[in-house]
């Protein structure tokens, strides 16, 4: 963690500024640029909440107290008074959080465990493909993209938070899932900053950011619609926002599949991920070489278990999506790019929208 994050970090259940206390930091050189880089530490927010500071990565889930709670009572004093208030005062959002998450965050840590970041492709693209998807998506170009503080929202493997902070813009890239304590170990850009956090709380000033993108992620959370209106707020007047979701299909094979994951996808993630490999996969992999795909069998793995696992999956109308961007105050409302399973859309904050 640099210190370019803490005036941007909010205590995702308060809002309130967050206080650091520094246990352990060291000085990084990346690209020959030496910074002093917070290794371990504690983020205090107002009402007893409080988030650690672990492998340089500020833990701001709202269960991240109880995720590290090892951590936290080895360093900060009284802990064990402080934990059980916040579990008494804040009962129900805490379990409804624990819940929600359960399952969603053990399927997206089991796909990217199963990816290899050295030799495998993301989503049929290498790291420079993915540069030109996002460029492509947002409708940005690499020459305004230098001083632009740009938001990814459910940043994945975070290869691509690397290739943008190259363009010269500075990147907050944040994920729920333990893929970011992969990405932040990859990491070989200065300007590349990795957050875990719950997009339906996330803990950022708002207006902040240029443009906040957030790529597959809104389909996979209880609630779409709700999760749109937390990130909606955090782009800044004249900022853009731009979200990729799936849509709906009239083909045969899309419509079983999303039959048989309503029932596959409430099974142990271990005995998912077994028999999507001796079912799904030898298919797919047949199928795909039939067609010219080109992806080995780990590529179409975490396909398969994105697709399978997660406990949420839900497709929108272009219609549909256009319609909250226009109730959140944004105008210029376009449909970037479509393909079989899904588009992305963009929308530029009008002046003086506070939503």
């Amino acid at each position: 963690m640099q210190d370019l994050l803490l005036p941007l970090l909010r205590c995702p259940v308060t809002g309130s500024p967050l206080t650091l206390t520094v246990i352990k930091q060291s000085v990084i050189t990346r690209q020959d640029q030496p910074y002093n880089q917070v290794e371990e530490g504690i983020l205090f927010g107002e009402n007893d909440w409080v988030y650690p500071v672990v492998g340089a990565i500020p833990r701001l889930n709202i269960e991240s107290f109880l995720d590290h709670a090892g951590f936290l009572e080895q360093y900060l004093p009284g802990f064990a008074v402080r934990k059980e208030k916040l579990l008494k005062e804040n009962e129900v959002l805490i379990k409804k959080v624990i819940k929600k998450n359960k399952r969603t965050r053990e399927s997206f840590s089991k796909e990217w465990k199963v990816y290899d970041y050295d030799q495998d492709k993301t989503f049929l693209a290498d790291d420079a493909q993915m540069l030109e998807r996002f460029l492509t998506e947002t409708g940005a170009t690499r020459l305004a993209l230098p001083g632009k503080l740009i938001l990814d929202a459910g940043c994945g493997n975070g290869k691509l938070d690397t290739m943008i902070a190259g363009t010269g813009a500075t990147v907050i890239a944040f994920d729920f899932s333990n893929s970011v304590q992969q990405a932040q170990e990859r990491n070989t850009n200065p300007n590349a900053h990795f957050v875990q956090a719950d997009v339906q709380f996330p803990p950022f000033a708002l207006q902040s950011f240029d443009i906040v993108h957030c790529s597959g992620v809104l389909i996979h959370t209880h609630n779409t619609e709700y999760s749109f209106s937390r990130i909606a707020p955090l782009v800044k007047s004249g900022g853009l926002l731009s979200t990729w979701l799936y849509h709906p299909s009239k083909d045969l094979i899309h419509n079983l599949f999303n039959k048989i994951r309503k029932i596959t996808s409430k099974l142990p993630l271990g005995f998912q991920y077994n028999l999507y490999r001796f079912t799904i996969l030898p298919a797919s992999f047949i199928i795909k070489r039939i067609k010219g795909n080109k992806q080995n069998s780990r590529e179409m793995m975490v396909d398969i278990l994105d697709w399978f696992s997660p406990e949420f999956r839900w497709e929108h109308t272009h219609e549909e999506a256009g319609g909250w961007f226009a109730k959140h105050g944004f105008g210029n409302i376009k449909i970037t790019t479509v393909n079989d399973f899904g588009f992305n859309i963009t929308g530029v904050k009008k002046q003086g929208t506070a939503s």
